[in-house]
């Protein structure tokens, strides 16, 4: 392992971390929390002084830049990675630290007894011996996406030879819908032939191929009434909801689903004596399962309506992101160059079939096709996400091998 790359990785990611970031689902502004314009400034404010053109920093916290190419032939590059660290209820207060993992199980808070046990979390196995990275247990560790973030801005730093110009973009707000990325100016702010995200996945893991997704919401209104004369009148839009939900696949949910797999997850239910508000998130690979599922919830709601004709059932179905491989088509430089680049580095491609969505969706959806490579990390949006040093590292080298070899 190149341990000056390592340490420099390891340093400016802890600097990062130092800025809490989280992103705020129920906020409507961009971006939806001001910390990440902490995060922004200082992210411009670095490549400046790294000597990038065009370093502009919007009233989204959406920073671009350019460094300039030196091979005018070779295809213009982008990488995008978000600025945002997700909120699963935990601190949003990341406080990391390097232990070596000998095999058994570690201790990741001694004052709240903390512990990453190998049983409970057989994955770490892989890396014996390796120096790696976690938070104290009381937060999400944020390598989704600061390690990608990290990534990008070293490369910004290190890269030299031969390429083409190099477009950057960090986005706020992609762990509540892929919101930066969808806002974000293609012609005026990332103009490139295609692009890359660097986000989640296990060293070797390649995504070209992701969940479409949409976001349901169902209202549905009864009809109060004091109980003592409630016969015949009254309409519970708990029922209601209880009825909705029981009309769907038990078994076609995410506790119950893996690989190409759809489902439609119930996931947020607000409801009183006279309304209930039922939220649903509906995924599929496969386009035509993904309208039957979209339609099912259409078909429910007339149903519902009929079961219960004094209430009342409303629905809408929105687009959320859409499968990366939607976006394939004649030219497939992005994804040819990664399984090269992985090749001569020596590293087994693992490609899947992602269950969520980068912010490369949202740009494919526009017309850029944008792949996704790992991190290294694992344990995404958990208390026990870990990063082992050694994968972080080939992270790097990946990206810039893949821009080295673009100028070829």
């Amino acid at each position: 392992m190149n341990h000056h790359l390592a340490s420099q990785l390891t340093q400016r990611f802890y600097r990062y971390l130092a800025v809490s970031s989280q992103s705020d689902a129920k906020a409507t502004v961009l971006p939806s929390t001001p910390q990440q314009h902490d995060m922004a400034n200082m992210l411009a404010e670095e490549l400046r002084a790294l000597g990038m053109q065009n370093v502009v920093i919007d009233e989204f916290a959406t920073v671009t830049a350019v460094k300039p190419g030196n091979c005018p032939a070779a295809p213009r590059i982008g990488f995008i990675t978000h600025i945002d660290t997700v909120d699963v209820g935990l601190s949003p207060d990341i406080h990391p630290q390097t232990l070596r993992f000998e095999g058994h199980d570690l201790c990741l808070n001694a004052q709240q007894d903390i512990w990453l046990r190998t049983a409970e979390h057989p994955e770490i196995l892989a890396y014996h011996g390796q120096a790696i990275i976690f938070s104290d247990g009381t937060s999400v560790l944020g390598a989704d996406n600061k390690a990608a973030v990290t990534v990008v801005m070293t490369l910004m730093e290190n890269l030299s030879g031969e390429h083409g110009d190099i477009v950057v973009a960090f986005v706020p707000d992609e762990e509540i819908g892929l919101r930066g990325a969808k806002a974000l100016d293609l012609k005026n702010r990332f103009d490139v032939d295609f692009a890359y995200t660097i986000d989640c996945c296990e060293l070797g893991e390649v995504v070209y191929e992701n969940f479409n997704a949409a976001a349901a919401e169902i209202r549905l209104t009864g009809v109060t009434a004091h109980p003592m004369s409630g016969k015949g009148v009254l309409v519970n839009p708990l029922l209601m909801a209880h009825d909705f939900i029981s009309h769907f696949d038990r078994l076609e949910t995410p506790e119950h689903t893996e690989g190409r797999e759809g489902y439609i997850w119930f996931n947020d239910l607000i409801a009183n004596s006279n309304e209930a508000q039922l939220k649903a998130s509906i995924r599929d690979f496969d386009l035509e399962s993904f309208a039957r599922r979209k339609q099912k919830i259409a078909d429910v709601a007339a149903m519902i309506a009929g079961q219960y004709p004094t209430g009342k059932v409303e629905f809408t179905i929105t687009d959320t992101y859409s499968n990366i491989s939607n976006a394939i088509g004649e030219d497939r430089r992005a994804i040819d160059l990664i399984f090269t680049a992985l090749a001569q580095l020596d590293i087994e491609p693992k490609v899947i079939p992602m269950r969520g969505g980068t912010d490369g969706a949202a740009l494919s959806a526009k017309g850029l096709l944008t792949p996704n490579f790992f991190t290294g990390a694992h344990n995404f949006h958990s208390k026990f996400e870990f990063l082992p040093i050694p994968s972080f590292v080939k992270s790097y080298l990946l990206a810039e091998k893949l821009c080295l070899l673009a100028a070829k």
